[in-house]
């Protein structure tokens, strides 16, 4: 995984999953990101590897944007074009998501810890309040 900062859309994974985002058809997104939510929490107690950790996170980024105190993904490296309004229901799904990414056993906390991720997790969280508290 190439990553170049800590920020959700800050790595090569959760910049190819912008194209997926981008590709599908706008009454369609909603599902692109529910589908990496439910496959992090599908993990269960497994080993979770971390380019499904990433587009989860990136995913969880997404849906922060429209919530309030949620901060705008501006990043060359989110998706291009503007995602519909999305359904509430989506919250508690990045929520459950964020909370399996930062339990071990999980490859993308494991590589964060090994590189002094303090800020990456920070960062997590505050995305995981933001949309808690929407």
């Amino acid at each position: 995984m190439g990553t170049w900062d800590i920020g959700p859309f800050d790595n090569d994974t959760a910049a190819d999953f912008s194209y997926r985002v981008d590709e599908a058809p706008e009454e369609k997104r909603a599902e692109v990101l529910l589908a990496t939510f439910r496959e992090v929490t599908a993990t269960g107690e497994e080993y979770l590897d971390s380019d499904v950790a990433v587009e989860a996170v990136a995913s969880a980024a997404l849906v922060a944007a429209q919530c309030p105190g949620g901060a705008p993904v501006t990043t060359s490296y989110a998706p291009k074009d503007p995602l519909p309004p999305l359904p509430p229901e989506l919250r508690p799904a990045a929520v459950e998501a964020l909370d399996r990414i930062l339990t071990e056993p999980s490859e993308l906390l494991e590589l964060w810890e090994e590189s002094d991720g303090e800020a990456w997790m920070t960062g997590v969280r505050r995305l995981r309040e933001v949309l808690a508290g929407a």
